[in-house]
């Protein structure tokens, strides 16, 4: 396995981490107490190319593949969490699924902006009944003519205020359980088309999520996301898929803890000497250590397997599980060295702290992650007994 970085990787990474120290995380406290991202940081990454590393080449992305995506990531996850989602959120679930699974026609329609950043892209599964059990969806398509009516709702959906395309999962044959739910690509301009209220959340300031509702809303039948049926599944290859790049951004804001509690370490004393040099310090730092070590070694052994095209549905959840594991740590150790600081909202250790936890929820819960693990582990087992 080699997991040695391009020429290409290496410059992209490198201008990455410096727009990330230089230009992002200066104004990370502007972005917490306002709520939003500048426009200027959002233009200047759009002009770097952060909004295409999905998308291939011929349709203007970079084209980058998973290892390559997860460097990137691994730098972004350095700064502010809102403005690392609302990237994230965009090249991982918000264009997967039209690279992935659209027609060419689709491709050549929304990649091109997309991959520009003029429109961005999220993700709308989620309801109020159907979260983690999504085969328990109630957005309904019904097929007439040459389009479907979409009534429904969706919640949480990351992205859906400064979103323009949607791929949204509704039931077309209530019969068939899964196997009834279709993928369709969505435009906010489409008429039935509403924006719910914005949600307020514990963390990723920044980052908007917001409820959507679908009332008569008319989707083109060309707008169909892969097979009519297919839905669940895509869905659930669509969440795969990005699994193990929140890995890589939990990486990266794991080492960046791990930057702010070695400088705070050494410049602060207690009993006339850096508190570095106590031993129970020090212990949290080496566990600190060995947890991000042990993640960049999972998270680049996994999208190394998924650029090698091999099977990491049970990989891939165990990097997503273990890497919102180590940062929820990471983040706990953090505020523990640093004391009443790290508990203060001047400083950026509680903002991590809050943004950790969501990392064990969205995409896919711990519990679901556990569970598909399982499920891979009796499957296999099933395969090695004949």
């Amino acid at each position: 396995m080699d997991f040695s970085f391009s020429e290409d990787i290496e410059f992209l990474r490198s201008n990455v981490r410096k727009f990330v120290k230089d230009e992002v995380e200066p104004r990370a406290m502007e972005i917490e107490e306002n709520d939003h991202i500048p426009e200027d940081i959002v233009e200047k990454s759009k002009e770097m190319g952060l909004f295409s590393l999905s998308i291939p080449e011929e349709y203007g992305g970079l084209g980058l593949d998973m290892v390559g995506k997860c460097a990137i990531y691994e730098e972004l996850g350095k700064t502010h969490n809102g403005y690392t989602t609302l990237i994230g959120a965009h090249t991982g679930i918000g264009t997967v699924g039209i690279v992935e699974l659209g027609t060419e026609e689709q491709k050549q329609k929304y990649l091109p902006k997309m991959a520009t950043g003029e429109w961005i892209g999220a993700f709308a599964l989620t309801e109020p009944s159907a979260g983690s059990n999504a085969a328990n969806l109630k957005t309904t398509a019904v097929k007439k003519g040459d389009k479907y009516i979409l009534n429904g709702s969706k919640h949480y959906i990351t992205n859906a205020v400064d979103g323009h395309v949607f791929t949204v999962m509704a039931v077309t044959d209530s019969s068939k359980g899964a196997k009834g739910i279709t993928s369709f690509i969505v435009e906010k301009d489409f008429p039935g088309f509403v924006l719910g209220s914005v949600e307020q959340k514990m963390g990723l300031r920044g980052s908007h999520s917001a409820e959507l509702f679908f009332e008569d809303m008319e989707v083109p039948a060309e707008n169909v996301l892969g097979e009519e049926g297919r839905g669940y599944v895509n869905a659930l290859k669509i969440l795969a898929n990005g699994r193990a790049g929140l890995a890589a951004r939990n990486l990266g804001s794991s080492e960046k803890l791990l930057e702010h509690s070695l400088s705070y370490a050494k410049e602060r004393e207690q009993f006339g000497n850096p508190i570095l040099e106590v031993q129970a310090v020090q212990h949290m730092l080496a566990d600190i250590s060995m947890q991000i070590e042990t993640l960049r070694a999972l998270t680049y052994r996994v999208a190394w397997m998924s650029d090698q095209k091999m099977r990491v549905v049970k990989e891939a959840a165990i990097a997503k599980l273990f890497g919102s594991e180590v940062y929820n740590k990471v983040a706990d150790l953090a505020v523990q060295i640093h004391g009443g600081i790290g508990y203060m909202k001047d400083y950026p250790i509680e903002r991590y702290f809050r943004d950790a936890r969501i990392t064990k929820i969205y995409e896919g819960t711990s519990e679901i992650q556990r569970n598909i693990i399982a499920g891979e582990l009796i499957r296999e087992l099933k395969k090695k007994e004949g």
